[in-house]
């Protein structure tokens, strides 16, 4: 599988995921770019989030918990400013659930399955795989 972006001339890349869905990642206008779509950071928090979230409301729906409201806020802490490359030292994941008489334990447990044993990101994340940088020069 792949992804590969175009760019847009600024800051700004757009891409096709292989599911058809649009990419626009984008940097801040101080940063050079248009803002016309999240960081690549922003992304990636975001990927963390949806990813455990969509486990979660999955478990819970066949656990049939009646779930009205769900929100997902992930803080995360990256290394000072002026220190390149400024990773993601921690990530902080804190899920909302509402819904009538929704069971505190189903909850703990579609989360701990989630972090545990579903959400490819976080897995990902802890595996810290090798990256590998190739190019090609065209003229």
């Amino acid at each position: 599988m792949s992804i590969n972006l175009q760019w847009d001339g600024k800051m700004g890349f757009a891409g096709d995921a292989p599911s058809g869905a649009r990419i626009v990642l984008d940097a801040h206008p101080e940063s050079g770019g248009s803002g016309t779509g999240p960081t690549p950071v922003e992304a990636l928090v975001a990927s963390v989030a949806a990813c455990s979230a969509m486990d979660v409301i999955s478990i819970l729906q066949k656990k049939r918990q009646e779930v009205t409201s769900y929100t997902v806020e992930v803080s995360y802490e990256r290394a000072p400013e002026g220190e390149w490359p400024r990773p993601i030292t921690k990530f902080s994941v804190r899920h909302v659930v509402t819904g009538p008489n929704v069971d505190p334990e189903a909850v703990a447990r579609s989360i701990q399955l989630s972090d545990e044993k579903y959400c490819t990101v976080m897995a990902t994340l802890r595996l810290s795989p090798p990256i590998e940088s190739t190019y090609e020069v065209r003229s």
